[in-house]
């Protein structure tokens, strides 16, 4: 049988343990909350680049515009590019497509719409050219 002065004693002993982890514990708490305020910086001095890195946008398969030409997809979020895409010749939205998605040379794409690398090159060059004049003149920035 436990007597009443060992059951005391491993009390205290007990006590004094959980005050030495308690003790720990909290040594290392206020380190962490040290180290925190050492490495915090305030919103204010962030740049505008990292201020920018710190959000997210959600997006959704609605809010996009799909375009496709031999089974691949090309998806354009502004409604003023979608709008001008619209506006180009069907073989013309071919070769973007192919070279945009699938980021082939010109000479595969020209395997693709059935002409030769050099007709694909200008075709897409003076594609684009068209795109971002008619996007300037509707005041969108490159």
């Amino acid at each position: 049988m436990i007597s009443v002065f060992d059951e005391y004693g491993a009390r205290q002993q007990f006590d004094a343990f959980c005050k030495v982890v308690l003790r720990h514990e909290a040594i290392s708490y206020f380190r962490e909350l040290s180290r925190q305020r050492k490495r915090a910086i305030q919103f204010s001095a962030l740049s505008q680049h990292e201020t920018d890195e710190l959000y997210t946008v959600d997006e959704y398969p609605s809010a996009k515009f799909a375009f496709s030409a031999f089974g691949y997809v090309l998806y354009i979020q502004s409604e003023l590019v979608a709008d001008a895409f619209v506006g180009l010749p069907e073989r013309e939205q071919q070769i973007l497509i192919l070279h945009c998605v699938l980021e082939l040379p010109d000479r595969e794409v020209g395997n693709f719409v059935g002409l030769s690398r050099s007709a694909v090159q200008q075709h897409r060059t003076k594609t684009l050219n068209e795109l971002r004049r008619n996007l300037k003149s509707k005041g969108v920035k490159n």
